[in-house]
């Protein structure tokens, strides 16, 4: 078996519907709860991929949230060893930031279920499964573009929200990984966000009933095909894929 680290930051933005298709990419999975688990340990810096997941913190918040500067010393070894590393939105920008980019408040919380614009390079990438999909947004800052890093995919709210570095770093801003089986979890864990930003719980639970069934699929053949130009496995992705409930 080949070893994932997932970083998580609150329980319920875990891996979601990317659990199946790892797990059949022959990766046994193991989090590591970021501000209770110990970051500096040589497992997490050497396994085999390395998955940064989600938060409503700011990754600038090191003073509040002092496991950060771990975090982030972390990732910056995986990424000078050029090590498989996956970012998902707080994570995303984590990598950015070590990457030497910066990460700050963006024009406007993008919360909610919206397409993605890809760029020539995300046509040709593995991002490309998510052209005309609504896929699920929720995050109040943006980062830089990293040096040579590839843009892959923006919004009207957000330009940097897919990004790719190598062969090894795959970043995505918005949550591919989201599914409908858990979603009532985000409507209860994000409550405050929801009502202080004007959101509507019932408007993201109907949109999220709908678009979810269709963007989780699509996630996985975009993460499947990710893994398979690290390390190709015999089976079939019709296995896997739609395995999110």
């Amino acid at each position: 078996m080949k070893s994932l680290t997932a970083i998580r930051h609150i329980q319920f933005e875990d891996l979601g519907a990317f659990e199946t298709v790892l797990v059949a990419n022959g990766y046994e999975i193991r989090y590591c709860d970021a501000g209770t688990d110990d970051l500096r340990g040589p497992a997490i810096a050497n396994c085999d991929l390395l998955a940064v997941l989600g938060a409503p913190i700011g990754v600038y918040e090191e003073d509040k949230y002092p496991f950060l500067t771990d975090e982030i010393t972390l990732i910056q070894k995986r990424l000078n060893s050029k090590r498989p590393t996956i970012g998902i939105c707080l994570g995303a920008q984590l990598l950015a930031r070590s990457l030497g980019s910066r990460v700050y408040p963006g024009s406007a919380k993008e919360i909610g279920w919206n397409p993605l614009t890809l760029t020539e390079e995300g046509m040709r990438s593995p991002i490309r499964y998510f052209q005309g999909v609504p896929v699920l947004h929720w995050h109040g800052d943006t980062f830089d573009l990293p040096p040579g890093a590839q843009l892959l995919a923006s919004t009207a709210i957000c330009h940097n929200q897919a990004f790719s570095l190598g062969k090894t770093v795959l970043a995505f801003q918005f949550h591919p990984e989201a599914s409908a089986r858990n979603f009532e979890r985000w409507l209860i864990g994000h409550a405050v966000e929801i009502s202080t930003g004007g959101f509507s719980v019932a408007q993201l639970r109907a949109d999220s009933a709908r678009f979810a069934p269709q963007s989780a699929p699509v996630g996985q053949q975009c993460l499947w095909e990710w893994l398979q130009s690290l390390d190709p496995v015999e089976p079939t992705q019709e296995h896997v894929l739609g395995s999110h409930g």
